[in-house]
């Protein structure tokens, strides 16, 4: 008969394709089709949103289950997805049921048109052109716009098992996005091409929303299906959350990140205080940056801080940004961190260059005794992070971090992740490498410790390190204020904590009584050599007193502990009875938790809560800044005793070759005018910034590396797993 060519029309699909006035017979039916689907773009689809466009994305089903939802075109009524989906379909029965809907964030998606696909109408092994004609059952003569597809259905003849495996394997992948793409029908498909990293850390006034004038705000984030919820802060206008969310980014092109704020209404529906959206477009890869949004549709300003890392897996030897192995690269860094470019740009300090390499003998997080390890790399406020290695303990990584050094005295933290999708991920270990402790170029594994940096966990990691720095500007840097990390984790009560604070407060307590006791005994004349030796040197130093003395006198155990560190004789405190201690603390904090959980009272006694970490914290400080005097001289850290020694040689001359009452003059005349030259200076003191570079014992004990044992017997690796 003859060929016709006609137009078939299937509720709201049209077709075009050849027709016969008489079906072909069809081959028998195989076992399993692949449909191949590219949605292209929508047109003219409905308004949704007060602006007069929307927000759309496409939802298919199949018998009810939904198989692939596209990303989102956001602030359009004619998007291009140019999305490709591949299924597995065992029968043509059930059609292809496609929805489109308005994404609307915080509130519910508003729908904007369905069509049926009829699979049993499609001609089998032919790429046919579709368009869907958009309707809605309640209100069918509306014109909802269309769709435009592009369709290939292809029969597939596999074995009867492998196709029921295969089916089985596709829709237990995913409960929301089971389909496999076209570019790559295995489970890698789906996997994540990079991690959006955002740090909330406050907010500035904010739209008051209670009678009295306040607010309990928090913060919904929304990526895609992904979504995030930050905690409440209560009664206030100006909250601080310092909290951190990572998201999956699927899409290489990037996306949009949609935020709203709410009040915190109990019994009540919460009050909508105002969104912003990121666009994450617009920010570079490989970089922390500082956003401060101001809300729309309410008031106030969220300070956030956004980091894009890739996590495409590549080798050392391909990245362009292994500057430093680049002999051009790295003259010219060393030339611009070099001495007689020391007074540019103050705040360029350096550049580190981090390589991590791989790991060895992790923890196993999951219950098939592997993990799915990555890690993440931090300096200061800046974090990037490697891809993830699935089901494996001896991940290789080979990825390379560049960051600017800001502050010579920051710690480098390097914590080991297992990827867990249905949780927060779980801590592996982590090394904490102080910038002054790294040798550069030196490939080094370190062991891992656990999440307070107080004792070993299973597996090392393996670095390679290089920090250029320029030490004038490191060396200014460390006069003013450190710079402030935004997310921390929240203090809480512990009596171990508690105990070792009081414990280092009392040890240099100690130490000053002793020494009173020392000077007192040569007043009271229990050694006669010593009296007499004290008594000679208080008569020729008070008659020949003059200030400059002073800051002399600092500098004399300064260089008599050096000549003792450098004959082989090294002063420094032992500090194994603080490392015992935080090893018993470790073993306690989850005694403590339990305990806790027991009781339950410490919940609704918050200001005794309160007081106990003002004192905790108050011992701590005290203990610390008594702990890094007494390293500055030991040479606890080089650097900082050299700069010591440099500030006072300097503080000597000019007291030697200034009169007093001038430099008192200097001092006053500064302190009164500071506020009129600059109204907006930060007042600092700056022997208190210093000391606060100085590491206390408790930080020596955290840096300080863990032998790695080469050839661990397996009794000795489960007796060092603390899980």
């Amino acid at each position: 008969m003859d060929n016709l060519c006609g137009i078939f029309s299937l509720q709201g699909i049209n077709i075009v394709g050849p027709s016969n006035a008489e079906p072909a017979p069809r081959p028998p039916s195989p076992a399993m089709y692949q449909l191949d689907i590219i949605l292209k773009k929508g047109n003219n689809l409905a308004i949704r949103d007060r602006t007069g466009t929307s927000d759309p994305y496409v939802k298919f089903k199949i018998a009810g289950k939904e198989v692939f939802r596209s990303k989102t075109i956001h602030k359009n009524l004619n998007p291009v997805w140019d999305d490709r989906i591949s299924l597995h379909v065992e029968t043509l029965r059930d059609p292809l049921y496609v929805k489109v809907f308005d994404y609307d964030f915080g509130l519910q998606d508003d729908f904007m048109g369905s069509a049926y696909l009829y699979l049993e109408s499609l001609e089998h092994q032919r790429t046919l052109d579709v368009t869907l004609d958009l309707k809605d059952p309640q209100y069918p003569e509306h014109n909802l716009g269309s769709l435009e597809l592009a369709i290939t259905l292809t029969p597939k003849e596999v074995d009867v098992r492998d196709a029921t495996m295969l089916l089985r394997r596709n829709w237990k992948r995913s409960s929301k996005y089971q389909s496999l793409r076209l570019s790559d029908v295995h489970r890698k498909a789906q996997l994540w091409r990079g991690i959006v990293s955002i740090s909330l850390i406050e907010g500035h006034s904010l739209k008051p929303m209670d009678a009295n004038g306040l607010s309990d705000p928090y913060v919904k984030f929304r990526m895609g299906h992904q979504k995030y919820k930050s905690k409440t802060i209560p009664k206030t206008l100006n909250p601080q959350w310092r909290e951190q969310f990572d998201f999956h980014l699927y899409d290489e092109q990037g996306g949009y990140v949609d935020i709203t704020v709410w009040d915190k209404d109990a019994g009540k529906k919460d009050d909508f205080m105002g969104r912003c959206t990121i666009d994450l477009s617009l920010l570079s890869k490989e970089h922390t940056h500082k956003l401060d949004l101001p809300l729309e549709e309410g008031e106030g300003v969220l300070v956030l801080l956004v980091t894009l890392t890739a996590s495409a897996a590549v080798s050392i030897s391909d990245l362009s940004v292994n500057m430093l192995d680049d002999p051009n690269e790295r003259h010219q860094i060393m030339q611009r961190y070099s001495l007689w470019r020391s007074l540019h740009n103050l705040k360029d300090v350096g550049v580190v260059q981090v390589k991590v390499i791989r790991a060895e003998g992790l923890m196993a997080a999951d219950v098939t005794g592997k993990s799915d390890p990555f890690c993440v790399v931090e300096l200061s406020n800046d974090r990037l992070q490697t891809h993830t290695v699935y089901k494996n303990l001896n991940p290789e990584w080979n990825k390379v971090f560049t960051f600017n050094v800001k502050d010579i005295h920051s710690v480098l933290e390097v914590t080991v992740y297992d990827e867990d999708r249905d949780r927060s991920a779980d801590f592996l270990g982590k090394v904490a490498i102080p910038l002054l402790n790294i040798q550069n170029g030196e490939r080094k594994a370190y062991a891992l410790k656990s999440k307070e940096l107080t004792g070993p966990t299973k597996g090392v990691i393996f670095l390679e390190i290089d920090v250029i720095f320029n030490a004038v500007k490191a060396g200014l840097r460390t006069l003013i204020p450190i710079e402030q990390k935004y997310i921390e984790e929240e203090p809480r009560v512990s009596k171990q904590l508690l105990l070792r604070n009081f414990n280092r407060v009392r040890r240099c307590i100690m130490f000053l009584i002793n020494t009173g006791c020392y000077i007192n005994s040569c007043f009271e004349w229990d050694s006669p050599q010593r009296s007499v030796c004290a008594f000679v040197l208080f008569v020729i130093f008070v008659w020949n007193f003059e200030l400059y003395m002073i800051p002399l006198t600092l500098l004399l155990p300064l260089a008599w502990n050096y000549i003792l560190i450098a004959s082989g004789k090294d002063t420094r405190q032992d500090v194994q009875a603080v490392e015992d201690l935080l090893e018993d603390e470790d073993e306690d904090f989850d005694k403590d938790d339990k305990d806790s959980e027991r009781k339950g009272f410490m919940n609704k006694l918050y200001a005794i809560q309160d007081v106990c970490i003002s004192v905790q914290n108050a011992l701590d400080e005290v203990a610390s800044y008594g702990e890094r005097i007494k390293n500055t001289f030991n040479w606890t850290v080089p650097f900082l005793s050299w700069l010591a020694i440099v500030s006072l040689g300097v503080a000597t001359i000019i007291i030697y070759f200034i009169p007093l009452r001038y430099i008192v003059l200097a001092w006053g005349v500064n302190k009164f005018t500071k506020k009129l030259r600059d109204p907006y200076t930060i007042d600092n003191n700056e022997l208190l910034d210093f000391l606060s570079r100085v590491p206390s014992d408790v930080q020596v004990v955290q840096y300080r590396e863990l032998k790695v044992d080469p050839n661990p017997s397996p009794n000795k690796r489960k007796k060092n797993n603390p899980g």
